[in-house]
């Protein structure tokens, strides 16, 4: 039985051949990211920004598209609205959520606004009512971006532990290295393209953070079997045969997943396309980063290859030479 292959069994492809060029491109994407972020800002959506969330009950089937087309003559500015779902929902039951971006720096969305929210719908459906109304302040909203930026921060610094005490320090910075750049460089993209910013984008850099690190600790693994086992090779030789020999895993990994994420992106829907955007730019840089950007920082330090548990099998190929 043939089975499916993205490349050939054997790849001699020269990853490194323009590292200075490549690495170099990814340093100016991040400068270029801070400097959008500093001057065009995130569009932080409601949960960064405060606001109030109205909870609603209708007797017929619920329209998100028809929802959405009522309140925009209104000019809320950032408004999200779902379907909530629920197996203990009776069939007459249908509930929505509707998230409203507090106006004009107020706590909460005004009464008369509300008011005016409940009338619009009315005309959609007569039988919409409100069963209630919670609002989230500046201050909540001002502790949650703090919240977020501690996640991230977090989980950078326990990868950079992990990798330390896996590998070697060489490793680690390369890993985290590429993973800052993996998540400055996407919030450059959201900054540029001002795609709505909330906590469902912080879960996305986080599930960015968790596939780009694995995709470099696969390829981390080989390059220190083949460290072991091509001891006088040099470096960037050995990394060029360990991303070869990973490549058809990772394009495999890389590619199924975008399959799935760009069905999402299309179809999904407004309420989660900031989210699938995310982690599919995320799957995409977080592939490019794992060979341009974390291979190169450890070669530029080097790495040490006098491996305390050596292979005894290896090394046969250039004699019994520790390098």
């Amino acid at each position: 039985m043939k089975r499916l292959r993205l490349v050939p069994d054997e790849t001699h492809i020269d990853f490194f051949k323009y590292r200075g060029l490549t690495f170099g491109i990814s340093c100016v994407a991040m400068v270029a990211s801070v400097i959008i972020w500093a001057t065009m800002g995130l569009n932080f959506g409601i949960d960064f920004r405060g606001g109030t969330t109205i909870r609603t009950e209708s007797e017929s089937a619920i329209s998100v598209a028809d929802y959405r087309a009522a309140l925009d003559p209104l000019g809320l500015g950032d408004v999200v609205i779902s379907e909530v779902f629920d197996p203990t929902f009776e069939g007459t039951k249908h509930v929505a959520s509707v998230r409203i971006q507090s106006q004009d720096e107020q706590e909460s969305v005004a009464t008369d606004t509300i008011a005016k929210v409940e009338t619009a719908l009315k005309t959609v459906d007569e039988s919409v009512r409100f069963t209630s109304v919670e609002s989230v302040g500046p201050k909540v909203s001002g502790e949650l971006v703090t919240t977020a930026l501690l996640a991230v921060g977090a989980s950078l610094g326990a990868i950079l532990l992990y990798i330390w005490l896996r590998f070697e320090w060489q490793f680690s910075l390369g890993a985290v290295f590429a993973l800052f750049h993996d998540v400055l460089v996407t919030i450059g993209i959201f900054a540029l393209l001002q795609i709505r910013f909330d906590l469902a984008t912080i879960a996305a850099l986080l599930t960015i953070i968790g596939y780009s690190i694995n995709d470099t600790v696969v390829i981390f693994d080989r390059l220190r079997e083949n460290l072991r086992k091509f001891k006088t090779m040099p470096l960037v030789d050995v990394m060029n045969v360990s991303v070869n020999e990973t490549l058809s895993r990772t394009l495999m990994t890389s590619g199924t997943t975008l399959i799935a994420l760009i069905a999402l992106l299309v179809l999904g829907g407004d309420v989660i396309r900031g989210f699938v955007f995310a982690i599919t730019w995320g799957v995409i840089i977080g592939t490019y980063s794992s060979v341009y950007v974390a291979k190169n920082v450890v070669l530029w330090f080097g790495v040490k290859r006098d491996w305390s548990k050596p292979d005894k099998s290896a090394g046969n190929q250039f004699a019994n030479i520790d390098a």
